[in-house]
């Protein structure tokens, strides 16, 4: 039987995976790494798509 996820902890686990991405770019240290920044902008996307606004979690 397949479980389906909620609305919430999606919300919750995307929020989480854009955290992991910050710390992360954090501790890359200056260094421009094209990849990574293309995972954030994505993961912005998906929590714009789901009604979260990143400002007050970006480091």
């Amino acid at each position: 039987m397949v479980e389906e996820i909620t609305d919430k902890e999606l919300i919750t686990t995307t929020i989480d995976r854009y955290n992991e991405l910050q710390h992360i770019k954090k501790a890359n240290g200056g260094h421009e790494n094209q990849e990574l920044d293309y995972y954030i902008r994505v993961t912005t996307a998906k929590l714009s798509a789901l009604g979260v606004s990143v400002e007050d979690i970006t480091l």
